[in-house]
């Protein structure tokens, strides 16, 4: 085996262990997520920009983005300088995970309400600011209408894909 040979083989057999640590990270354990959404949620009830969040944590805007899509993890004194950006207790990333003394199971399966997730994305925000504008009347007027429509689509689904 000449050199060169010798060479590539070392750094081919390098590249397939650097693969390996990147695929684990591609998946976030189930309390990154939820604490990254748990953010975002407290980061939109504030009425506060992925920027300025940023600014005021000393990350910029996407590295914000990548804590509420689990992607990075937040460590420990980064949560405490969201928690006191946002002015909420750290307590509050929690809310809704399983006690860890009561979890058996390894695997913990965080669920987040989807209606909380919708009203976190600007689509959901836009669209309450927007009712929020409409007298009380028409409003109820709306949620009949929106409630017609989901019903009328949940008839129209084939039971596979319910």
């Amino acid at each position: 085996m000449n050199r060169h040979t010798a060479a590539a083989q070392i750094r081919s057999s390098r590249r397939g262990q650097s693969k390996q640590p990147n695929i684990k990270s591609q998946s976030a354990h189930p309390v990154d997520l939820h604490v990254g959404q748990q953010i975002r949620i407290r980061r939109i009830q504030s009425n506060v920009s992925l920027g300025d969040l940023g600014a005021g944590i000393g990350v910029s805007f996407q590295q914000v983005q990548k804590y509420e899509n689990g992607r990075n993890r937040v460590s420990a004194s980064m949560l405490y300088e969201v928690a006191k950006r946002l002015r909420v207790p750290v307590a509050k990333f929690f809310e809704g995970l399983p006690d860890p003394e009561g979890t058996q199971d390894p695997q913990i399966v965080t669920e987040v309400d989807d209606r909380i997730a919708y009203i976190s994305t600007a689509e959901g925000r836009r669209l309450i600011e927007d009712v929020l504008l409409l007298p009380p009347r028409v409003r109820s007027r709306v949620v009949a209408l929106v409630s017609s429509i989901a019903d009328e689509e949940m008839e129209e689904r084939p039971e596979a894909d319910m």
